[in-house]
């Protein structure tokens, strides 16, 4: 690969880092203090500024230590990770990200905002708190201190130079006392113990002991095991940060202590601790011709073996000279067995890969394609085999079994986990609270759910337009809050989840809920309805849905409940979904998104109406049954009902809604399906005969054609023909007195 590959992968593994820590970052704010929480948030800081000080990307470095060395005072129990406190971190993740974008994309951030963000994590790595006043204000434009930062930059073969760093409190001598314990996956990871402990000579003058306890004999050597530990004495004026600096590959692979030790009761003599004492000679890390075995002492073995813990022939050489009891044959044969554990290893370690978007694609539009034409096969062998047993169609069933699991199997390589666009909302709603002095807190659910990655990638649109104007117009302002007997923090829960083989996700906040009269009157106001009309509660929420109408009354950034509104049912529609509205005066407002889990595949129930072929959603379906006369009630001019199990459910004729017939069938000579939509209740569709059960490949109308109301998409049946899928939701809303035009939710359910 060359640089430019080697950097796209590092801004890659970045996205991943960022939500790590804004994931841990909020667990935190919840009150969440495991240690391994922190770790991960400091890691994952560690990790974007260690990878970006190999590419010279010096503003990102400079932010990220400074935005390290605050985290590691947390981690190391010197500051107090309070509301206030994370506030800061959390705007900080946020400026990191920033940084990261523009180092990728070559654009620019907000130096003022990054300037008071360093000012304020310094304050707060100098032990200097937040006031709680200062949770919605703006950092303020002031010159940061200067933060000594290199960019990286190779020196020799021992890899990278150091990181330096001034501080004033390390001008003098201190002693530390390290141990340093490596782990199997530094070594798996291709580092090299005796890498770092050359490095760390480097920083002062040093003693060090090495631990061969745990070394066993040959015959039980594992090749992939770490033996060896040592415990170092390091007199220098760099401080503990340079020490650490110098382990940041490889800390998260060892078990490392540092402890700075009082002058007086430095490390103790080599008499009282059970380790071999080896004397630190640069030289003896030199690569060049090994001593003979016989003029090494028992000291020079063990720094043989550190120099080559990480290569398991040489890790066998030396535990043969350490044994002294096994013959050179041995030895060769345990290196050749551990050489082939290690290529085991190695092949099992790649667990995930990374495949382009459009190659999956591909897949996906092929597999669809051996779906239609399997379903076509079948159907010539069914109309020309009148037996039914012959070996064909016994070929034909494992066809389409394989065939449905191949299908399976390539949808779930799409499915991917909402939370990306759910961690992207909290700092939408950290920023325009800031915007607006309100104190606003997300809550998250179901962020694990599952969906097609073509609706997560569209989903983030809408989702902004909602959250900014929830928290602007939704959520009162703290004193309003108060004075209402609520909590000043207002609250915004997000949630997703599977229902019916579609996703539902939901956007409640504990606001004022939607003021009707207000809207309405806007409503009247732009002449989008007449003054006399009488509407629905829901229908007058609904209005907000209406292009160009708004609540505010002015135009702001964020902008007021309803502008961009619009966007937001048109950006649903267009994914195959639909959004409903409920309220409460001074309790808040739900909105919910119903989404299908795919845009490629559903499973359907083909039937007959008027002649024509149409597919309905299986995932809309309660039952279906045959209608007996007595069961048939009228009321009204066209009008009718069928009685279920003792209760009443509207009977709805669907040759006739599509306009496929002038007339309304005869019930009792058709089948009806009991479907469940959105916001409709249940609901008897009227239709002739079912054919049977399949899944589709769907194919859009709007793309290939043009948009018909009342129908969702089309599909490509086994014979040949084309059928159309049928708008449940449309149709139900149909029968409530709502015409079929454009603006009605036309959804395929998934």
């Amino acid at each position: 690969m060359d640089m430019n590959e080697i950097k796209e992968i590092f801004f890659q593994e970045c996205e991943e880092q960022l939500a790590e820590l804004e994931s841990g970052l909020l667990k935190m704010n919840d009150g969440d203090r495991d240690p391994e929480t922190v770790n991960a948030v400091f890691r994952a800081v560690h990790s974007i500024k260690g990878g970006a000080g190999a590419f010279g990307l010096d503003d990102l470095v400079a932010f990220a230590h400074v935005f390290e060395t605050t985290l590691d005072c947390v981690r190391s129990n010197k500051l107090e990770p309070t509301q206030d406190v994370l506030k800061v971190m959390l705007k900080s993740a946020d400026v990191l990200a920033d940084l990261t974008n523009a180092a990728r994309d070559g654009g620019s951030v907000d130096e003022s905002r990054s300037r008071g963000l360093v000012k304020e994590l310094e304050a707060l790595a100098n032990g200097e708190l937040p006031s709680p006043s200062a949770a919605f204000e703006a950092p303020a434009p002031a010159a940061p201190a200067p933060v000594a930062v290199a960019a990286v930059k190779p020196t020799d073969e021992s890899g990278f130079e150091p990181i330096p760093f001034s501080f004033d409190d390390f001008s003098d001598d201190e002693t530390f006392e390290i141990t340093f314990k490596p782990r199997f996956e530094l070594y798996s990871k291709g580092n090299d113990a005796t890498l770092l402990l050359r490095d760390l000579s480097r920083l002062g003058e040093m003693s060090i002991y090495c631990n061969m306890d745990a070394l066993p004999a040959l015959d039980e050597l594992d090749p992939e095991a770490a033996y060896f530990y040592w415990v170092i004495t390091l007199k220098t004026d760099k401080g503990e940060d340079a020490i650490r600096t110098v382990f940041e590959f490889a800390e998260w692979d060892c078990d490392l202590t540092i402890t700075a030790v009082a002058a007086e009761t430095e490390a103790a003599p080599a008499e009282e601790l059970p380790m071999v004492p080896v004397p630190f000679d640069l030289s003896a890390l030199d690569d060049g011709p090994e001593a003979p075995a016989s003029e090494k002492s028992d000291a020079s073995a063990a720094v043989a073996a550190a120099e080559t813990a990480s290569n398991v022939t040489q890790i066998a050489s030396a535990a043969a000279r350490v044994e002294k009891k096994e013959s050179a044959a041995a030895a060769n044969a345990a290196a050749a067995a551990a050489a082939a554990q290690n290529n085991a290893a190695a092949n099992a370690a790649g667990q995930t890969i990374r495949v382009d978007l459009d190659r999956v694609d591909r897949l996906i539009n092929l597999v669809g394609e051996l779906v239609i034409n399997q379903a076509m096969l079948s159907q010539s062998v069914i109309e020309n085999d009148t037996t039914g047993t012959s070996s064909i169609n016994m070929g034909l069933e494992e066809l389409q079994q394989l065939t449905r699991e191949i299908q399976d199997s390539v949808m779930a390589i799409r499915a991917q986990p909402v939370k990306p666009v759910f961690q992207r909302m909290s700092r939408i709603v950290r920023e325009v609270a800031d915007m607006v002095g309100k104190s606003i807190r997300l809550v998250t659910e179901g962020e694990n759910t599952e969906v097609d990655k073509t609706v997560i990638d569209k989903l983030a649109e809408p989702l902004t337009h909602m959250i900014r104007n929830a928290v602007d117009h939704g959520i009162e302002s703290p004193e309003k809050r108060t004075a209402a007997g609520k909590d000043p923090e207002g609250t915004i829960k997000l949630t997703a989840k599977h229902r019916s083989g579609r996703i539902l996700i939901e956007l409640q906040d504990d606001g004022a809920g939607i003021n009707r009269e207000r809207v309405k009157q806007k409503a009247i106001d732009n002449d989008l309805i007449s003054p006399d009309a009488n509407l629905t509660d829901e229908e007058i929420d609904n209005l907000i849905f209406a292009p160009g109408f708004s609540t505010a009354d002015k135009i702001s950034d964020i902008s007021g409940r309803g502008v961009g509104m619009d966007v937001v049912k048109r950006s649903i529609q267009a994914l195959g979904g639909r959004i409903n509205i409920t309220s409460k005066p001074g309790q808040g407002s739900v909105f919910t998104m119903s989404l299908p889990l795919t845009l490629a595949v559903l499973d359907g129930m083909v039937v007959t109406v008027a002649g024509q072929t149409l597919v309905v959603p299986l995932t809309a379906i309660v039952e279906t049954l045959q209608p007996e006369a007595s069961a048939i009630h009228s009321f009204g001019a066209n009008h009718r009902l069928i009685s279920i199990r003792n209760s009443f459910c509207p009977l709805v004729d669907v040759g006739r809604i599509l306009n496929f017939r002038a007339t309304q069938a005869n019930p009792v000579e058709g089948v009806a399906l009991l479907v469940e939509s959105e916001g409709g209740g249940q609901r008897a569709l009227m239709v002739d005969a079912i054919q049977g059960q399949r899944q589709v490949v769907i194919k859009s109308l709007e793309a290939n054609y043009t948009h018909v109301p009342g129908i969702a998409a089309a599909t490509i049946l086994g014979d040949g023909r084309v059928a159309l899928i049928l708008d449940v939701d449309a149709v139900v809303g149909a029968s409530r007195g709502q015409a079929l035009r454009q603006e009605v939710s036309l959804a395929a359910a998934g």
